[in-house]
């Protein structure tokens, strides 16, 4: 038996009372007596998926500026009366969050309520936001790895929103208006939607109380059904967005895991194996970076972008173009040696002794409660996840990562995409011969 598998994962547990609010807003509450700091999540289900196609990149706005006033406060008043507090809120298409010392946790709450339930949408803060995604996607349309990395997921996910850019384009934020935020969030910003998570140093029965006081207007609406979970088969499939660089970017791969995958853990232990362990650990950085010099950045991965729908297994490698095959072909070996041969125990006690040693450490802040909390409920996670997770990793078997690989990695079947001095046909063939 292994020095791993003789030790015992670490336990973690936090402390949870659940509620529904009389709007229909689901609470959670994680108390932490003695916390410094008390942090707060509202979030809003849907985001960017619920963009019209033509106005895409309005739910990301219309979150963005959710913290830039109220009906009955500006931003700048905002800010002067949280700043001494060390308080900040922030909104995003997902919702709204925030964090304050713990004595003035009722001010936070109180203040991001406002925020979700009545935003002013300044019209001078709307043109100003609006601007700064315009000259973002400005600045992307002539970084290669910024089209290479969008031309990958509209491969791996096609007309799926997914597929597609939460904060828009060019084209589309130019028609997005005042009024467009507003009527997205009546529309969208509803109560049955919302799951809130709060956790520091605060009563869970007192949190109830403020929050049906302060949301007791709020619509309750219509929950959202299922999502879409309509993707493109698997194929090879290119994409080449042509730049004159001295250096190409090339992302290979294909439609990923869910988390709620029982291969879910051998396949993080896989992926720290294979392409996104620590320092030169992993085998591509080892073997495409340390070894052959391909590259600085290289990584891989599918357990990343896993949630309630598939994410992608990701590969990629910034390179010299005379260097696209070899990559390429050091990318396809190595997925087919993870399904070909049981990973060595001393790579496989490496990998797991990473995970369930460092798995705990991000939970000692608020902030990653809080927003764990909301992960739980919305991936459907079991009470215990924080504690079998761990213990998962430190029971996973050259067998299982070797299984994993066998029927998650497919790498007879993945879509490449580059943004550099590479044609489309330059990428065609090479990915053929990488294949074989």
């Amino acid at each position: 038996m292994s020095a791993t598998m003789k030790k015992k994962a670490p336990a973690l547990a936090l402390a949870v009372e659940r509620f529904e609010l009389s709007c229909g807003a689901k609470l959670f509450v994680s108390p932490r007596p003695g916390a410094p700091v008390t942090a707060a999540q509202i979030h809003m289900r849907g985001g960017h998926s619920l963009d019209a196609p033509e106005l895409g990149g309005v739910a990301y706005l219309a979150g963005r500026l959710v913290d830039q006033g109220t009906k009955h406060q500006t931003a700048d008043e905002l800010a002067l009366e949280l700043d001494p507090f060390g308080g900040t809120i922030q909104g995003d298409s997902s919702g709204v969050s925030g964090q304050i010392v713990s004595e003035k946790w009722q001010l936070l709450l109180k203040r991001m309520s406002s925020a979700v339930l009545e935003p002013s949408y300044p019209k001078a803060r709307v043109e100003l936001q609006r601007g700064r995604v315009l000259d973002r996607l400005e600045l992307e349309a002539d970084d290669p790895r910024s089209q290479a990395m969008m031309s990958f997921r509209e491969l791996i996910f096609g007309d799926h929103w997914l597929g597609s850019p939460h904060y828009g384009t060019h084209e589309s934020v130019s028609q997005i208006q005042r009024k467009h935020l507003v009527a997205f969030h009546k529309k969208n910003w509803v109560a049955a939607r919302a799951v809130i998570s709060v956790c520091g140093d605060v009563d869970p029965a007192a949190v109830k109380r403020l929050f049906e006081r302060e949301l007791s207007s709020w619509r309750t609406g219509k929950r959202l059904g299922p999502p879409d979970q309509t993707f493109p088969e698997r194929g090879q499939r290119t994409a080449a967005f042509k730049a004159s660089r001295k250096q190409v970017h090339l992302f290979l791969g294909h439609l990923g895991c869910r988390i709620s995958d029982p291969d879910y853990a051998a396949l993080v232990v896989m992926d720290h194996v294979l392409g996104t362990g620590p320092g030169f650990t992993n085998r591509i950085s080892r073997r495409l970076r340390d070894e052959d010099g391909l590259a600085y950045s290289v990584n891989a991965s599918i357990h990343n972008s896993a949630g309630n729908l598939p994410g992608a297994f990701t590969a990629y490698i910034g390179t010299s173009p005379e260097h696209t095959g070899r990559a390429l072909k050091g990318f396809i070996e190595e997925m087919r040696r993870m399904q070909d041969e049981p990973v060595g125990a001393a790579e496989l006690d490496v990998a797991k002794s990473y995970l369930t040693g460092s798995f705990g450490l991000g939970f000692e802040r608020s902030g990653r409660r809080a927003s764990f909390l909301i992960s739980q409920y919305r991936f459907g996670l079991p009470d215990d996840h924080l504690t079998s997770l761990p213990a998962r990793f430190a029971a996973v078997t050259a067998a299982d990562v070797q299984g994993a690989a066998q029927r998650h990695l497919f790498p007879d079947d993945c879509c490449l995409a580059s943004g550099g001095p590479l044609s489309k046909r330059d990428l065609k063939q090479a990915l053929t011969e990488a294949v074989g």
